[in-house]
């Protein structure tokens, strides 16, 4: 067997099951890729679990790994191969004598009960252009990743996930000179994104939770979008299927533990214990009329909505790979600014349904920071935002700076008064990630440096 061209990655892993993706190649041969798996400390190995590849999926595919434990460690190794008879099936293929990959690669499940400990590192935007089918210095972007695995390594509590917010391709890197708009290019720089060795470590290692922003397909979308763009998101919007939600929860797992392959939408929820997450899809949904605009169409708003008020989880993360704020005073039209009416309604179903430790985590600007929202006549009310941004800056685009922010007006009013919001942090203008450590009384967050150094540490008390 042979290692992965791209992967192994982990993806939605819950208290009982695991998805691994995974990429072979092809040679017009049959192929298959398999994972083996056994608890830490065991012996033995479990049998492979096989996927027949298909070039029509760019030779990648999703293992299910059922029947697991919850909180507890897990060893796997994952590789592709030819067999020499093209009769072979998934089934005949377990009766080989298979020599598996040599690297041994590690999984957690996170604990079932309530008031664990809970740990996330959160990011976004990873800058990697590519020319001529080149990647321009590679090395600059994977060297954050270096940084996130050296913080894993030492983290207690165990991180739980990494969740990346946005941009984790840029397909639209030299949009004016060489865009990528061919299949085959997209797919390219999927793969060259995803295999770039500490990335590579990370997502082999720890359940990597995606969701796109507006470089997977072209900036500002889909407000610069013309009529020629209809064969770029296509392309695009295919190879995001294969290579990031693939292996999340939008996929739902059916009763016999496999995935129902159909893709109904890109947002999604998934929890740990107590601990809760809405990841929207805050880009391919928009309306952009003036009588009526949404920056999350209704059904995904109704279904935000009942998740605020019906969820019994002590901690509501939901993530928005734009800014839900503060506002921007150069005011693009992208982010949540430009759609207040939308906003608004969830913020007075936070306030007057009484809904505590909610907060929103996005990236896109490249800077990172954290802010507090309340209203002058409700000393109940309180919403925090996390923003995490950039893994990767390109030389050509600034970082955000807090005098780049609006603070000196109400964000938004109602006849019941005025919501304001001030920063909690510094704004850090460099790349970065967070660290999010979740305990019985306040959220932690640190930033981090891209070689892993702590920048500054924030805590968010819970109510």
């Amino acid at each position: 067997m042979f290692t992965p061209t791209v992967g192994p990655i982990v993806g939605h892993t819950t208290t009982d099951h695991a998805r691994i993706f995974l990429r072979g190649d092809h040679d017009n041969s049959l192929v298959f890729a398999g994972v083996r798996y056994r608890r830490q400390g065991d012996e033995a190995w479990s049998k492979g679990h096989f996927v027949q590849l298909k070039a029509y999926r760019d030779m990648t595919d999703v293992i299910v790994l059922n029947g697991l434990e919850a909180g507890t460690a897990y060893e796997y190794q994952a590789g592709w191969f030819s067999p020499l008879s093209p009769t072979h099936t998934v089934e005949s293929v377990q009766e080989l004598p298979l020599q598996w990959p040599r690297t041994t690669y590690r999984l957690r499940t996170p604990a079932s009960e309530p008031g664990v400990p809970r740990a996330y590192i959160v990011g976004s935007c990873r800058y990697l252009r590519i020319t001529a089918g080149v990647p321009s210095r590679p090395d600059l972007g994977d060297r954050t990743f270096a940084g996130i695995n050296r913080v894993m390594a030492r983290a207690d509590p165990p991180i739980n996930a990494v969740l990346m917010t946005g941009d984790q391709v840029y397909l639209d890197d030299l949009n004016v000179v060489a865009p990528d708009r061919a299949y085959k290019d997209v797919l390219f720089k999927y793969r060259t994104a995803f295999s770039q060795p500490h990335i590579r470590q990370l997502m082999a290692h720890a359940p990597t939770y995606m969701i796109l922003d507006d470089h997977e397909i072209e900036d500002n979308w889909p407000a610069n979008r013309s009529g020629k763009d209809d064969v770029l998101y296509a392309n695009a919007m295919s190879a995001y299927a294969l290579y990031q939600a693939s292996h999340g929860p939008a996929h739902e797992r059916l009763a016999d533990g496999t995935l129902d392959r159909s893709l109904k939408r890109y947002w999604y929820r998934f929890a740990h214990g107590d601990v809760g997450w809405f990841v929207t899809d805050s880009r391919t949904q928009r309306t952009l009329s003036a009588d009526d605009r949404r920056l999350l169409d209704e059904k995904q708003e109704q279904a935000l909505l009942e998740w605020l008020v019906t969820s019994p989880a002590r901690v509501k993360f939901v993530v928005t790979s734009v800014m839900f704020y503060p506002d921007s005073k150069r005011n693009d039209g992208d982010a949540w600014q430009a759609f207040p009416e939308q906003r608004l309604r969830l913020l007075e179903t936070l306030r007057k349904r009484r809904i505590r430790n909610v907060i929103f985590v996005s990236g896109d600007v490249h800077g990172s920071m954290t802010s507090r929202l309340r209203h002058s006549e409700d000393p109940d009310f309180e919403v925090n935002t996390l923003v995490a941004s950039p893994f990767c800056n390109s030389k050509w685009l600034p970082y955000a700076k807090a005098a780049d922010f609006i603070f000196d007006r109400p964000m938004a009013r109602t006849d019941d008064g005025a919501y304001r919001y001030e920063l909690t942090s510094n704004v850090v203008s460099q790349d970065n990630f967070a660290h999010l450590e979740i305990t019985a009384r306040h959220v932690q967050v640190t930033f981090h440096d891209r070689d892993g150094n702590p920048l500054q540490t924030v805590g968010i008390p819970l109510r």
